[in-house]
């Protein structure tokens, strides 16, 4: 007995590195992606996944213990990372830390945390949020646990968002008292990934500000592929109908269209579990938990949600009644729960998100969307 235990043991502890040289393998024989200087005026996104097997799950637990690792790889290009798991039901507390290689150089390391930040009513898979890392071709990280059990088919997604014929030529459009706002086609959304019916709902009674939990460097120009990578990762990861948010808003203030069935309708997003119906949800790209959103940011949300509102008659300083479609979100289902007019993600999700810094700006948000509509 003492033997074969033995030997069970040294199985368990060779098994996440047999897995990183298979891993290893795997993404050595992976075919490079076009670069931008080859790609033709289109070049289709892809989304390639990493197994992560081989887990010793008999190892001991304690804080952050390595449960699988990549060593220096190359791979195909990709600008986006993420996590995912086979239950996306599964609530893990893992950690991950990353660092890719760009133009040869390897970057700072970054990491991407699960909390059961669960946005949409259904998926298919349970996942991170997504990571803006910049266009890439070789990947480091590290795996942790921080506690309870290791995810069945765990797995690391880098999403290669493509090249557009948009791309550095955004045009918003406006008309009226609406803001401008660059449309999917002005994103290059593909629109053969999502499905093909729209989801609407009476009304819009409340507007759901979010974060991406995204990178805050990036550049402004980058971010119609920024849009696109997180398309790919909400429809090919989570397995969602579309991209989760109704708008997005860079840190420039351009306001982008999400999920698509128009924007001057009120249309069903993932974004906020339990609250989708009779809301909105709009995204500030980038992390604001302890960096301020900029001016234009805070602008370009204003813009949106005043003219949101006030195509429903809503008054942003008000409050308004919704009912609770899952008990996974704060509040058990069927429970009628008032929110403010504009509110944050936290407050109907366990949730950092927006961040705090962001979250703090809400007063500001809804001042002014008063003021644009004379309320």
């Amino acid at each position: 007995m003492l033997l074969g235990s033995t030997a069970r043991s040294a199985r368990n502890r060779l098994r996440p590195l047999a897995a990183a040289a298979a891993l290893a393998l795997t993404l050595l024989a992976a075919p490079a992606a076009a670069t931008p200087e080859t790609a033709s005026a289109r070049t289709p996104g892809t989304t390639h996944t990493v197994p992560l097997q081989g887990v010793a799950r008999d190892a001991p637990a304690g804080e952050g213990r390595t449960i699988a690792a990549i060593p220096r790889t190359p791979t195909r290009a990709f600008s986006l990372a993420g996590i995912s798991w086979d239950d996306p039901a599964a609530d893990p507390r893992l950690v991950v830390t990353l660092r890719t290689k760009s133009q040869g150089k390897w970057g700072s390391w970054r990491t991407i945390r699960t909390t059961g930040d669960r946005l949409a009513d259904t998926a298919r898979r349970g996942a991170s949020e997504p990571l803006w890392m910049g266009r890439s071709d070789a990947v480091q990280a590290r795996v942790g646990l921080l506690s309870g059990d290791v995810p069945r088919g765990l797995r690391l997604e880098l999403v290669d968002p493509g090249v557009a014929s948009v791309d550095g030529k955004v045009r918003p459009r406006g008309a009226g008292s609406r803001p401008a706002i660059v449309s999917r086609a002005a994103w290059g959304a593909d629109e053969s990934l999502r499905e093909a019916d729209f989801k609407y709902t009476d009304t819009v009674k409340v507007v759901f500000v979010h974060h991406t939990a995204d990178s805050n460097t990036y550049s402004c120009a980058d971010s119609p592929a920024v849009l696109r990578s997180i398309y790919r990762y909400h429809v090919k990861t989570n397995g969602w109908s579309d991209i989760g948010y109704n708008f997005l808003v860079d840190r420039c203030g351009t306001i982008f269209e999400g999920r698509a069935g128009g924007v001057d309708k009120a249309v069903r997003g993932a974004h906020t579990l339990g609250f989708n119906t009779d809301s909105m949800g709009v995204a500030a790209i980038g992390t604001y938990t302890d960096t301020a959103p900029p001016a234009a940011l805070l602008e370009g949300l204003t813009r949106v949600i005043a003219w949101k509102l006030g195509m429903y008659g809503r008054n942003p300083l008000g409050q308004d009644q919704l009912t609770s479609g899952d008990s996974a979100s704060r509040f058990a289902a069927g429970t009628n729960v008032r929110f403010n007019v504009v509110s944050g993600h936290r407050d109907a999700f366990v949730t950092e998100c927006p961040g705090q810094s962001l979250y703090d700006n809400l007063p500001r948000l809804r001042r002014g969307a008063a003021k644009a509509l004379g309320t």
